[in-house]
């Protein structure tokens, strides 16, 4: 019979020039799984009494005696495959639904830093998402659902410990896209309708009016809402056209693209699935009367979904704290409260939450509890601080070839980066570079440029920066994850 406790010291002998991460070490039946690596990649090693599996992906490297029992040494790859293979083997290791009232998620862009993600989660109650990543960041790294299932599934075996967690496809605008993340094994999908929503700032009372007539339906809508008054809190609304109008031609084809969207999920997807309404990436934020709005109609339209992201008044800029008045976002907060505890059925979803400091004890404690927060590209920018400490020649080409694409980066971002106020990074010393990474500048200029820093080739093919940027940050693994772990330690801290 193999022994935990014996595993360590047997694959080290008979498998020379790797290093192995006691931590992932499970034993099933007469069998022992850990993931080792060598100087390029990592493995999952099987100690076992058959050789390997004709379903997984790898090869038997050795034999060892032990107890009078010979057993094979098997080296495989760590790929999708075999992780099909290895979840009938350990039920814990696949995405599942929430059963907690907060959750956080953590996007990983890179692909490695899970284990530093569930370092921050230890001894937490609050439900991590491990997987997460949009459309958007599949298109700029060019990787695909599978591939960051991939990655936070092994990375998840690594670390070692067991505990339910969700994987988020973001930001889904598309059927395809919904098929291919649920095909993936996603537990939770974001849909984002916000080419629906219409911008009605541009337009007069009379041209809003006449959108309103051409569309569909609005009889039942006019029985359900005119004449209606709603107690908010301290506030009454009376509804009647003036209020009513405008928020239909503003919502209802979005709304109705997410009863699209979710009735194709629901069809598809024969398991149970965490469901997210984003209506967060407009100009305008959404008021407490929208909020309403959007709500009864989605439940009324039975939509099961669990968390809802609305765009809530101020800034929220990638890589930085909240820019606006903090007052003036609490005090609607509060308002946004009455509607979620009206319905309760839901949780108030914060997106754009990577270095949001100033509003996580508000958002916590005015939610009572009962949020989804996402972050993203925090975890990029400490792999770039690792950098900046283990290569400042590569990390000072990264900064150069940001800033000279940020103005074409940032077009898809809602920024007020002021680049005048960059430093030269050329007059920075080594072992000052790391500061940059606490300007406001510098994190907005490296976080937008993440997809072209990844993709990018010279005239021969060769990537310009990937595939250094993996190498430094494979080598420094330990330092990368403190970095990774320390912020994410900073974010959920303030969640207590």
């Amino acid at each position: 019979m193999i022994r935990k406790e014996k595993t360590l010291e047997m694959i080290k002998k008979h498998v020379p020039g790797h290093a192995f991460y006691p931590k992932s070490i499970r034993i099933k039946e007469n069998s022992a799984f850990l993931i080792g690596k060598d100087s390029l990649k990592k493995y999952l090693f099987i100690i076992s009494d058959k050789k390997t599996n004709s379903e997984l992906d790898g090869k038997t490297i050795g034999k060892v005696s032990t107890d009078n029992n010979e057993l094979f040494i098997n080296k495989n790859n760590l790929i999708y495959n075999n992780l099909l293979k290895l979840k009938t083997v350990f039920f814990d290791l696949w995405p599942v639904t929430s059963e907690k009232n907060k959750s956080f998620g953590t996007g990983d862009r890179l692909g490695m830093v899970t284990v530093a993600h569930i370092n921050a989660f230890k001894d937490r109650d609050i439900f991590p998402v491990l997987a997460q990543q949009s459309v958007r960041e599949l298109e700029r790294t060019q990787r695909n659902w599978k591939d960051v299932i991939n990655s936070a599934l092994w990375g998840y075996f690594e670390a070692g410990i067991k505990f339910a967690f969700g994987a988020d496809a973001d930001h889904i605008k598309e059927t395809e896209d919904l098929k291919k993340a649920a095909d993936a094994g996603f537990s939770m999908f974001t849909v984002d309708p916000s080419d629906y929503i219409e911008d009605i700032s541009f337009f007069n009372k009379s041209e809003i009016t006449k959108k309103y007539y051409s569309l569909e339906k609005l009889s039942s809508l006019e029985n359900k809402y005119i004449g209606k008054s709603l107690t908010l809190g301290e506030k009454t609304y009376n509804f009647d056209q003036d209020i009513l109008i405008p928020m239909v031609v503003k919502y209802k084809r979005a709304i109705d693209r997410v009863v699209s969207l979710y009735e194709f999920l629901k069809s598809y997807k024969k398991s149970d699935f965490d469901f997210e309404v984003s209506m967060d990436e407009i100009e305008e934020s959404v008021s407490p009367l929208e909020h309403y709005f959007i709500v009864n109609e989605l439940l009324d339209s039975n939509i099961g979904f669990n968390n809802l992201a609305l765009r809530f008044v101020g800034r929220w800029e990638k890589a930085v704290d909240y820019m606006g008045d903090i007052k003036k976002f609490e005090a609607e907060l509060k308002e946004h409260s009455h509607v979620l505890k009206r319905f309760g059925q839901y949780r108030l979803s914060l997106h754009s939450g990577s270095e949001k400091f100033s509003t996580y004890r508000l958002f916590s404690k005015i939610c009572e509890g009962n949020f989804h927060i996402k972050t993203a590209g925090t975890s990029w920018l400490e792999a770039l601080r690792t950098l900046a400490f283990s290569s400042p020649h590569l990390f000072r080409d990264i900064f150069n070839f940001s800033l000279d694409g940020f103005f074409q980066e940032r077009k898809s971002y809602h920024l007020t980066t002021d680049t005048k106020n960059i430093p030269d990074m050329e007059n920075i010393p080594d072992d000052k570079l790391f500061k940059c990474l606490d300007m406001t500048e510098p994190r907005q200029v490296l976080h937008v440029a993440f997809g072209s820093v990844l993709t990018s080739k010279d005239d021969t093919g060769k990537y310009l920066f990937r595939d250094g940027l993996y190498s430094q940050l494979f080598k420094n693994e330990e330092l990368h994850y403190r970095y990774v772990t320390t912020n994410m330690v900073k974010h959920l801290d303030l969640l207590r």
